[in-house]
């Protein structure tokens, strides 16, 4: 539009002119106010449309209004794309609008569209993002996940800490120095690519549990708020070379989930780590990467409500899965056992509940304020539940701390002290022109694409329509999924409706048999389950996993049974109790039993939580002197 000489001489930067007496237009212009940072004024047409002869009443009426220094004049759509524009982290929307196809067209027919149902929209608006007209921030929120990743990163350390060199030390039922060695006869200089972990330089017992105390250190100084981000960066490392050697013990979706998760947070990270946390103010937080966590969070749910689905099983299908559920799950806790007792009307509702939780509200995650927060609620809530009737490691705690990313400061700021939240909230700016918070920021919009590309390729391999996945985008996957940036994810697709114990037995003579206890799982049936979590036996869930195959599926378990006949200190470590404390026994073998909880009446009569009926031999019975 033609400039006006006049105008051009008065304003010093630009000016957005807006309804005054439009509810609607008053919010949003509050929130665009908070987003320009002072470089852009705003003021109601009443006032100041007087100064714009060349603005008609019925335009500013019509849609708002951008007058800019130089006197040009710009309404609708564009007016607020341009006027969002002058701060530098939103002005793709404005390239978007200007360079994509058919953006343009889109934006104000959808702007003419609000406009023209600004009652209805007012409302829709307050019912999305309450009346609070501010951005979110998440200074607050960021403040709580770090600390919720420290503490689960130094909770998994330390569990594993007290079980590597029985798991894979050079004793250990899978010695994670045969394992790298096999690895570099196979795959020669590759092999460091392939298999990413410290244990290269050593794979003794004492640098894996060094491994392991080093982690839970770093992960106490990012729950402390010292040295956040390095201490996040070195636990990941840590954790990494961990899983790599842990080989079948450390494959479970909470490893690769924390993995992942604890790859997002190095970068949200606040970048000025070497003053002390009580001295400094709170670096802004990326936007980028509390996106990146909920694409995360969405994955994860989303993922598990559908493989339960695709898998075709029949008890998710007709919603009987609960049923067994309670008791058929690797390691129960005594709340599992009551749950087990519902009625089955209860079980299916249970299920219904289970599947909104899983299939609808991970949708709700990229939605305006209020129902973010009611799909943390959801969600946080379910994983309550999942954690009173199971024993799932960290698992659970892990979601909740993606779920506090669904949260912004505007409701932390009602939980958290308030000389916190004072100190919390004393922001450091960005220096908008430097050199290195462009470079920064294009890296990060480059690992979120990239990101955002590997998890939506695994989401279409899981529906089965991996052939649409770009060949470029499949080679990505397989250069970077030695360090699990991006995983799949979909817990308990197929539901087990009995349960298979593994009862594993010792004998001087072959003929007098006596049970190994292992620490956890189901054995002794008047031993009440346990509360475990957030440590997890990894052997004992491993014996769970043995059940559902074979022992030829499983090589670790033949080890076992070689350690139990050698006396192994390591081996006999992992577990409860020892029935041959002055000599190994000469025989062992593992016995397969069909186990089940009991009813109130049984345990009232007997005092067992559990009962079980023999199937047969599991593991043949063997011995190390003769046959």
């Amino acid at each position: 539009m033609t400039p006006d000489p006049e105008t051009e001489s008065r304003l010093e930067r630009p000016l957005l002119l807006y309804d005054g007496d439009c509810g609607f237009c008053r919010f949003w212009v509050e929130r665009w106010r908070s987003q320009t940072r002072g470089l852009v004024d705003f003021a109601p047409a009443q006032q100041e449309a007087s100064r714009f002869p060349q603005i008609a009443e019925n335009q500013w009426k019509r849609a708002v209004q951008l007058v800019m220094p130089d006197g040009a004049v710009y309404e609708g759509a564009e007016a607020v794309f341009r006027a969002l524009a002058c701060v530098p982290e939103h002005r793709w929307a404005l390239g978007a609008y200007r360079r994509v196809p058919g953006a343009r067209q889109v934006s104000e027919a959808s702007y003419r569209l609000v406009a023209g149902h600004r009652e209805f929209f007012s409302r829709l608006t307050r019912w999305g993002w309450g009346r609070d007209a501010r951005p979110s921030s998440h200074i607050l929120s960021r403040w709580v996940f770090l600390r919720l990743m420290g503490l689960v990163y130094a909770f998994a350390f330390l569990s594993l800490r007290v079980q590597i060199v029985g798991l894979v030390g050079a004793h250990g039922l899978l010695p994670a120095g045969d394992f790298l060695q096999a690895v570099r006869q196979a795959f020669g200089a590759d092999s460091y690519r392939l298999m990413p972990t410290l244990a290269w330089i050593s794979s003794s017992d004492a640098a894996l549990k060094l491994l392991c105390s080093a982690g839970a250190a770093f992960g106490f100084l990012a729950l402390l708020g010292v040295l956040t981000g390095p201490a996040l960066a070195l636990a990941w490392l840590c954790y990494l070379s961990l899983s790599v050697v842990g080989q079948s013990f450390l494959s479970f979706q909470w490893d690769a989930l924390l993995l992942e998760a604890g790859f997002l947070a190095i970068f949200l990270a606040p970048p000025r780590w070497l003053e002390p946390p009580w001295r400094r103010g709170s670096a802004p937080v990326s936007s980028t990467m509390v996106w990146l966590g909920r694409w995360l969070l969405f994955r994860l749910m989303f993922l598990s409500g559908a493989v339960k689905l695709l898998s075709g099983d029949p008890t998710w299908r007709n919603l009987t899965a609960l049923n067994y559920h309670y008791w058929t799950q690797p390691l129960p806790t005594p709340l599992g056992w009551y749950a087990a007792q519902l009625p089955a009307w209860f079980q299916t509702i249970s299920v219904v509940v289970m599947f909104a939780v899983e299939l609808a509200v991970p949708f709700l995650i990229f939605a305006p304020r209020r129902l973010r927060h009611f799909a943390a609620i959801c969600i946080a809530s379910l994983e309550v539940l999942i954690a009173l009737t199971g024993n799932y490691a960290f698992f659970n705690l892990l979601t909740i701390a993606l779920c506090i990313l669904l949260l912004d400061d505007s409701l932390l700021r009602r939980w958290l002290p308030a000389r916190l939240v004072t100190r919390l909230e004393r922001t450091e700016p960005e220096p908008c022109a430097s050199a290195l918070l462009r470079t920064t920021r294009a890296a990060r919009a480059a690992l979120a694409a990239l990101i955002v590309l590997l998890g939506g390729a695994g989401m279409l391999t899981t529906f089965e329509h991996g052939d649409a996945v770009p060949g470029f985008v499949r080679r990505w996957e397989s250069q970077l999924a030695p360090l699990e940036m991006v995983n799949s994810y979909g817990l308990f697709a197929i539901m087990t409706t009995s349960r298979i114990e593994i009862v594993v037995e010792g004998s001087d003579d072959g003929q007098v048999w006596k049970a190994y206890e292992f620490k956890y799982k189901p054995g002794e049936l008047a031993r009440r389950p346990g509360w475990v979590a957030p440590h997890q036996s990894r052997l004992d869930w491993q014996m769970w996993f043995a059940a559902l195959g074979n022992y030829r599926e499983n090589p670790w378990l033949g080890n076992l049974m070689a350690r139990l006949m050698e006396g192994s200190p390591e081996a006999i470590a992992l577990l409860a109790t020892n029935p041959f404390p002055n000599a190994p026994p000469r025989y062992v073998r593992a016995v397969a039993y069909n186990y089940r909880f009991t009813d109130f009446a049984k345990r009232r009569a007997t005092g067992e939580w559990w009962q079980r009926e023999r199937e047969g031999l599991y593991f043949p019975e063997v011995s190390l002197r003769g046959p």
